[in-house]
């Protein structure tokens, strides 16, 4: 889960919740830019963190804080093989375009597991297979994978609040043609891409997030009971074309 302070508590976003909004960016792309099998691609970002059950897992520090996820040191081999394997039952398209999101996360891992290693050499062989099964090139499953790995990052961004003030630019991504994306909150209020990736010159986008008042907790049973009663809020954010 992505933990925010506020002046009350905390403000917490359900992981499930942002790959949502990272799929209603997608939502938006330009349609004479989009990747080849848009659709799917879209579904691989609506589904990317549906492993994630922040209520059934561990989810505070030591201090008894609530746990974001960066936080989170340990790697759950099983756990990402299973989302891995799950996907493949949406086709081969979303299998391929989670298996390289779970590459890109983890490949600077390598070394430290034996078991991660096999589970990225086993990636790297499904990639292949499937990129052949589907025919298509490597270049268009990077292509689209740099899609979904754009829209997933503009959705942390948001959601981790990190939108600087001051009308400052913060870099999206930079993709492999050189192109770079920045991100910036206008003097309206409004926040604007440079350059304008979308197909309309203003959307809104939205994602619940629940607050708790509750600084510490004793267990993680305690703050999943908490944010089941904790009040939800919808946070928007309006993108206009400059």
């Amino acid at each position: 889960m992505i933990v925010n302070q506020h002046q009350k508590g905390w403000e917490i976003i359900y992981h499930r919740a942002h790959a949502l909004l990272a799929a209603e960016i997608a939502g938006h792309w330009n349609a004479k830019e989009r990747p080849i099998r848009w659709l799917e691609t879209i579904a691989a970002i609506s589904h990317h963190d549906d492993l994630e059950k922040e209520w059934e897992e561990k989810n505070i520090t030591e201090a008894g804080a609530p746990l974001d996820f960066t936080l989170i040191e340990d790697i759950d081999v099983p756990k990402i093989r299973q989302l891995t394997q799950n996907a493949r039952y949406r086709g081969r398209w979303v299998a391929m375009m989670i298996s390289m999101h779970m590459s890109f996360l983890h490949e600077g891992n390598r070394g430290q597991l034996p078991e991660l290693d096999e589970f990225l050499d086993e990636q790297l062989k499904n990639q292949d297979q499937w990129r052949k099964e589907l025919n298509i090139t490597k270049d268009e499953a990077v292509k689209a994978y740099e899609f979904f790995q754009w829209c997933d990052r503009l959705s942390l961004i948001l959601c981790n609040r990190m939108i600087p003030v001051g009308e400052r630019a913060l870099e999206i991504a930079t993709l492999s043609d050189g192109k770079r994306y920045d991100v910036m909150q206008r003097s309206d209020g409004n926040l604007t891409v440079t350059p304008w990736p979308f197909q309309e010159k203003e959307f809104t986008v939205n994602v619940e997030a629940c607050y708790v008042e509750q600084l510490q907790f004793a267990s993680s049973a305690e703050l999943s009971q908490a944010l089941q009663t904790a009040p939800i809020k919808t946070l928007e954010w309006t993108f206009v074309k400059s």
